[in-house]
Parts: structure tokens; sequence; C-alpha cells
């Protein structure tokens, strides 16, 4: 019964959240914390895993979830119920796609779509900042975790530093600050 909750959970997931991985997080967090899976402390710990895996982090994510509710077999339903309902979707689209893609109602739901998408992802950062005490209370490691991420940031946008080498330095920086 439990696999069957967590696949179902998943599809329904898998079906109604548009953006990628990052703006199904929060959906992905309020379902989990809603059955009773995982607190919001231990689900941002899973993102962080997730994010850090290779593979899309609404996937990872889900197995992460999958696995700490109902082991191996939770973690493949989980990745099935995830996975089924965008590659259903996406093949279906692409039959069509090329012609419907010139409609101008079309163009117009995707630039609608657009600012919901950035929304979702800006909730779910300030959402895991907030749960993560970054905004609690003025700290040393407050103003620490600040200034990573506007260095991150910084060398992100302005300087345009790939990820991988702003995670692996802002973690070294993490590791030096936090002991």
């Amino acid at each position: 019964m439990l696999l069957w909750e967590i696949f179902r959970t998943f599809v329904i997931i898998g079906t109604v959240s548009f953006g990628g991985g990052y703006a199904m997080i929060p959906v992905i967090e309020q379902e989990v914390t809603a059955h009773g899976w995982m607190t919001t402390s231990e689900f941002t710990d899973i993102i962080a895993i997730a994010g850090m895996s290779p593979g899309p982090i609404a996937t990872n994510s889900a197995i992460f979830v999958g696995f700490k509710t109902a082991g191996i077999g939770g973690a493949i339903v989980a990745a099935l119920g995830m996975i089924l309902p965008s590659l259903t979707i996406i093949l279906f689209i692409s039959f069509f796609f090329t012609k419907a893609n010139k409609h101008k109602i079309v163009q117009s739901a995707f630039y609608g779509l657009r600012p919901v998408i950035v929304g979702l992802i800006i909730y779910a950062a300030i959402k895991f900042g907030i749960s993560n005490e970054l905004f609690h209370s003025f700290s040393f490691q407050t103003l620490a975790s600040l200034c990573i991420f506007l260095g991150a940031l910084l060398a992100l946008i302005k300087y345009k530093i790939h990820p991988a080498i702003v995670i692996v330095f802002s973690g070294i920086i993490g590791a030096v600050l936090y002991q």
C-alpha cells in the first residue's frame, strides 16, 4: 500500500509540475511533508544531496524520498512515478509541437508560464533559506552564508565561472568557516 501511495504521489507531481526540477521542489516538499514521510529539514538535506548528484534534481529527490520511506522498492516506484508522466507527455507533444508551436495561443501560454516558473524557483530558494535558519537571526553563520551566496552569485553572473567550480569552492569555504 505504501509503495502504491509513493508511486501515485510522484505520478501526480510529475504530471502537474512544470518548469523543471527546481520549480518542482516546492511541490515535492509539500507532498512529502503532508504525507509525513519526512520533515522540511530532512527534505532540505535530501535536496542538497540530490542537487550535487548527477541527473535531474526532481528525479533524484523522488528517488531519495522513496528510498528513505520504503527502501529500494520505494526508490524504484518513486523514480517511475516521476519519470512516466514526463516521458508520456514529451512523446505526445513531440508529434504535435512543430505545428502547434507556431500558433499564437501556444506561444502566449509559454510566455505566461515563464514568470510562474521563476517565481517557483525563487520561492524554493527562500523557503530552504528560512528552513535552514539562514535568515533567522544575525550571527556569524548568517553573515558567512550571505557572503558565500553573494560570492557565488557574482562568480556565476559576472565572471561566468562554471557552476561546478563555484560549488567546489563554496564547499571548501564552508568547511573552513564552519569548523
